[in-house]
Order: C-alpha cells, then sequence, then structure tokens
C-alpha cells in the first residue's frame, strides 16, 4: 500500500481528495493535515510515502511547508493546484524549487465531464511519485545566479555550425529545464524548442514561470512564427510542434504519437528532416518512449544527442529508451547539459 497524507486547508476538497485517493486498491489515505504547521507534524509522526499539498494555507502555507519538509524528513511532494491563470499557475511552479516533483490540478467535481480524466490524473501521478527516491535537501543562504560555475563539457567530435536545439521531458522535466536555460546566456546563439508533457491548461504557466528565470525568455509558440537565437518556444497545448528549413515553426493537429500531443517524437524527427547534423537534440526525465527513436533517427542524421543521467532523472524512462537504441552521444547531468550546449553553440 502507498501511505498518502493529504494537506489541503478546505475541508471539503480535502474530503474529495480522500475519496478519489482511497478508492484506488494500492493506496491508502493515512492522514490529513490543514496547514503546513499540521503537515509537519504529521509527516514526522505518519512517515508517509507521498505527500499531496495545497499551496494556499494558513500559518504555514505549501511552499515553505515543502522546503521544510524537504530538509527535514524528505518525502515525495505532489502540489495538487486549484489555480487557473497563467499568473497563479506560474506562481504554483515556484513550489517545485522547494522541492516538490510534480504539479497536477485539483480533479474535476463528480459530474463534470473531466471528473474520470483528472481524478485518474491525480492518483496516477501519486503512484508514480512514490518510486522516486528523495534526498535531503540542506538549507543554504542565498547566492547570486552568477557565483555558481557551470561544468566545462567537452564534446570532442566538431559539430557543424548548430542552427538548432530541440529539447523533450515529461515527468520531472520542468525543474530541469530551469537548471538548464538559467545558466544559458540571454543572447544564446540557436533557437531552443521544447516539448513538455504537461496537463493541458498548465503551458502558459509554466512559459511565464521559465520566463523569470535568467537565461534565454521563454514563450508559447505560434503558427508560423521564426525561430529566432535566443529565444525558447515551447509547444503549445494540444499541437504537434515541428519546424522548416529556414526556421520556421508549424503548428498541426497531427495524430499523436505515442499517445501524445505534443510529442517529442514529432519536434525531433522534425529537426532531424529539416537540420541534420546542423540540429542537437536533448532527451530529459519522463515516463515513457516518447522520442527515444527519433533521437536516433537525429544521431543518424549527424546531430549531437544528449540524453539525462539515470542518477539526476525523477523517472529514467525516456532517457533509458534512448540509451538502449543507442541513440546518445552523451549522457550527463542537467547542469552539464547546460555547460555542453554552451561549447556547441559557441564554436
Amino acid at each position: 500500500m502507498i501511505k498518502v497524507l493529504v494537506v489541503e486547508d478546505s475541508a471539503v476538497v480535502r474530503e474529495f481528495l480522500v475519496h478519489i485517493l482511497n478508492s484506488d486498491p494500492q493506496v491508502e489515505v493515512i492522514g490529513t493535515a490543514n496547514n503546513g504547521e499540521e503537515a509537519l507534524e504529521a509527516v514526522k509522526r505518519r512517515k508517509p510515502d507521498v505527500i499531496t499539498m495545497d499551496i494556499h494555507m494558513p500559518k504555514l502555507n505549501g511552499f515553505d511547508a515543502t522546503r521544510r519538509i524537504m530538509e527535514t524528513y524528505p518525502t515525495p511532494i505532489v502540489i495538487v493546484s486549484g489555480s487557473t491563470t497563467a499568473q497563479e499557475i506560474a506562481t504554483t511552479f515556484r513550489a517545485l524549487e522547494a522541492g516538490a516533483l510534480a504539479i497536477v490540478p485539483r480533479p474535476k467535481g463528480i459530474g463534470h465531464p473531466e471528473h474520470q480524466a483528472t481524478a485518474k490524473e491525480l492518483v496516477q501521478t501519486v503512484k508514480l511519485m512514490s518510486e522516486v527516491k528523495v534526498v535531503r535537501r540542506w538549507p543554504r543562504p542565498n547566492a547570486e545566479h552568477a557565483s555558481r560555475p557551470v561544468p566545462r563539457v567537452e564534446i570532442h567530435s566538431a559539430p557543424v555550425e548548430v542552427k538548432m536545439v530541440a529539447m523533450g521531458a515529461s515527468t520531472g522535466g520542468p525543474m530541469v529545464y530551469r537548471t538548464i536555460l538559467s545558466e544559458l546566456d540571454k543572447d544564446f546563439a540557436a533557437p531552443i524548442l521544447i516539448v513538455q508533457h504537461m496537463t493541458s491548461g498548465f503551458i502558459e504557466g509554466f512559459a511565464e514561470w521559465l520566463s523569470q528565470s535568467p537565461g534565454p525568455p521563454a514563450h508559447v509558440a505560434a503558427d508560423g512564427e521564426d525561430a529566432l537565437p535566443g529565444r525558447v518556444y515551447i509547444a503549445p497545448d494540444g499541437f504537434q510542434m515541428g519546424v522548416k528549413a529556414g526556421g520556421r515553426i508549424a503548428l498541426s493537429k497531427d495524430e499523436p504519437e505515442n499517445g501524445l500531443r505534443p510529442s517529442v517524437s514529432y519536434l525531433f524527427r522534425s529537426v532531424a528532416n529539416a537540420y541534420g547534423r546542423q540540429g542537437v537534440g536533448v532527451l530529459l526525465t519522463g515516463m515513457g518512449k516518447d522520442g527515444a527513436e527519433e533521437l536516433k533517427l537525429m544521431k543518424d542524421s549527424g546531430a549531437i544527442t544528449i540524453v539525462q543521467d539515470e542518477k539526476s532523472s525523477v523517472v529514467p524512462g525516456m532517457p533509458g529508451e534512448a540509451i538502449k537504441l543507442g541513440a546518445e552521444s552523451y549522457v550527463l547531468s542537467p547542469d552539464r547539459i547546460a555547460g555542453a550546449l554552451k561549447n556547441l553553440v559557441k564554436r
């Protein structure tokens, strides 16, 4: 049984979440908390396998509770968000910086046409996160971004000029993207195209959150716009994102691939076809195999390909599938991926 602690200040929502989680035979809610202070005591006393966390609570909010839990009794934390606007969602993503593993929307009410799908997403995320081995986060003073050196990575094969970087991720991806992009210069000399598997309605907030960090500015891509150096383009909800030779972004309602739209596979194949050895492919943490075969296609086309290492991946499924196929030129941690990209594009 997966033991879950539900942290939520609304009694109605708390009861609703307990009902959904307890409906799965592999999940047992072993306790609830009304605020962050109660959550800290409950974690110490009950030792749950996973915590679902609200953000806006009295006494101690979800951000601070998450940080304190990860510094004292590290436990996988899933943020259950009731936010609806892009600005509110962007704020919710701060919980990932505090140590939370995932953010899911609050399930729709019973009777709503999306109730089953959103309830299933919550349960599946809780079960998946229960398998993640989290480590203690030590309190540390704030440091200037510039004071943190980026590990240098020597790229031994000399590529031609890189004109396009394509990146894909699923579970655990948002914080990895932030780590990588925040280490790149704002005038990074190539466009970066991103696919992130994410709940519908969260992409705009994700883009806004990414843009609050150092590094190239990010926004949700539009059909037909030119992909410019020093810009990050994020695939929008419900569209496949590709790119044409010359750098024009193409969005379509083409069929889902690996059950996904947008899919990493679609993006990587498009970049392989349009740019060949002038592209770079990066496959990050995530469940499933989306992007693995197409990363191999990029490599076979002469592109440099990078996958995230298993140790730093929240879920190593996608990069692991790519490694099985021999699709990788390099296996690196996120900070070393940033260093590799700086080297490649500089050349």
